[in-house]
């Protein structure tokens, strides 16, 4: 029998979706959260976190306990930080016990991009690199999720931007978009089909997931002519592979150009920078995209209660001030929870959403 508790039941992600179709009657808030906050929250090593089930399992049950009016998004996550998708391609990464894992790049010079790329196969998820040890503890985990009334009910993927810059580096990349722009295309068409089979792999798995969260910082950096040539064309080809799919993308780089292509994307929720005031972005983003934002996320980790409180009012009142009143805004933080992050300031910005 399950145990609904105070784990995100199905009433949890009813509560989400209305949000998404704009038929929330009450504010509240959502948090992407992995592991650059969790294991520091629940005193645990990162290593732990990724490498043993259980301490993952209980990790989501504590913050499920301690914050039982959060969605938490997009929750249950298997995940490595960076190194889950580029591990595919071979790349080499390290771990440690309190810190995310590092990257290291396939080249450090332009001179070399070209013969690598072409020497790039696009990864099988259900055999290469980490992937396949993701997809398992997802296995794994189905029985003990619906033991407690829960499931995964959104599945995640790096973009292919950010796949491809963590291949090389990001100056590699951006330089290569306008210098040796037939090499990033090449690159961009493996990376995007990556996302694609990554993501079509875990709802083999999570049968019952209703959503997919794309994760790209990169597009954030092009200007709109090059945006158009060089990101565009490829996020859109993921999301519109997933019609029916309720799509979530984060992007939180401090760029105005992506906010007018939202639609196009046809996305549903959009989680953005903090350094662009929520008033604004939703007049460029337009009104059917539900906003997950956009408090200082250093906020949580450097600041007061008392004044993530006042932060998070500051943003509850600007987004008012456009929209006239709060549907379609899911009170979050400008980007993913940070490392350190402090509960009492995430109940500061509960509080905040409760007493609007």
């Amino acid at each position: 029998m399950k145990k609904k508790g105070v784990f995100m039941t199905d009433k949890h992600w009813s509560i989400f979706k209305s949000i998404i179709k704009g038929e929330n009657d009450r504010l509240h808030v959502g948090l992407i959260v992995d592991s650059p906050w969790m294991p520091g929250y629940c005193n645990i090593s990162t290593i732990d976190f990724y490498a043993q089930p259980d301490v993952w399992f209980n990790s989501y049950v504590k913050i499920k306990k301690d914050f039982p009016d959060v969605l938490f998004l997009p929750d249950w996550w298997a995940e490595y930080g960076m190194a889950t998708e580029p591990s595919g391609f071979g790349i080499k990464f390290s771990f440690y016990d309190s810190n995310l894992p590092s990257v290291h790049a396939l080249a450090a010079e332009m001179d070399d991009v070209e013969d690598i790329v072409d020497a790039l196969k696009i990864p099988n998820p259900r055999k290469d690199g980490l992937m396949p040890l993701l997809l398992n503890l997802q296995k794994q985990m189905m029985p003990k999720l619906e033991s407690i009334g829960e499931q995964i009910n959104i599945v995640s993927a790096r973009g292919p931007m950010t796949i491809a810059a963590h291949l090389f580096s990001v100056t590699e990349l951006l330089l290569c978009a306008k210098v040796e722009p037939d090499v990033y295309h090449k690159l961009l068409k493996k990376t995007t089909q990556l996302c694609k089979d990554w993501l079509c792999a875990q709802l083999e798995v999570c049968t019952k997931a209703e959503g997919v969260l794309v994760l790209d910082d990169i597009t954030g950096f092009f200007s709109k002519f090059d945006y158009e040539e060089f990101a565009h064309p490829y996020l859109k080809e993921v999301l519109d592979s997933f019609d029916g799919k309720v799509k979530l993308l984060h992007d939180d780089t401090a760029n105005d150009v992506p906010f007018t292509y939202m639609s196009d994307l046809g996305i549903d929720l959009l989680n953005f920078t903090h350094e662009r005031s929520i008033s604004s972005v939703r007049k460029q983003v337009g009104k059917n995209i539900v906003l997950l934002g956009n408090i200082p996320p250093m906020s949580l980790a450097r600041n007061t209660p008392d004044e993530v409180y006042a932060l998070a009012k500051e943003c509850i009142d600007d987004y008012v001030s456009e929209n006239g009143d709060t549907k379609g805004l899911l009170l979050s933080v400008g980007g993913g929870v940070p490392m350190g992050a402090k509960g009492e300031n995430i109940n500061a910005v509960l509080k905040a959403a409760s007493e609007y």
